[in-house]
């Protein structure tokens, strides 16, 4: 194999390794009582998510901040861990515990 074609392989390997995704647009809106919607928009496209967040929630994950907040927090956290097609279109903000459960520790330096 020639040298050049080795220095392109690891050159192209570490431009893999190094990507990052572009940054997200994360959008939460009170809809009512304890619902939000939040979108996200990344790469010309968007997705929309329906999550309760009960005044129990924040206490528990993030007592110094807002919902909304704790809910730009969480889909950052989300977002470094998956697509935001991947993220459900409607939940309770402590299923994410039962997919991460490192949610609670993290998030708790996110706020």
């Amino acid at each position: 194999m020639p040298v050049w074609g080795l220095g392109f392989g690891i050159w192209a390997l570490g431009a893999f390794l190094s990507y990052k995704p572009a940054m997200a647009s994360i959008s939460v809106v009170h809809q009512n009582g304890a619902v939000y919607r939040v979108t996200v928009s990344e790469a010309g496209t968007e997705t929309t998510h329906e999550v309760t967040v009960w005044p129990s929630d924040v206490a528990r994950y993030a007592p110094d901040a807002t919902p909304e907040e704790l809910l730009e927090a969480s889909f950052r956290f989300l977002l470094e861990r998956e697509p935001k097609e991947a993220i459900l279109t409607r939940f309770e903000l402590p299923v994410i515990e039962r997919y991460f459960p490192e949610y609670p520790r993290v998030i708790a330096g996110l706020t």
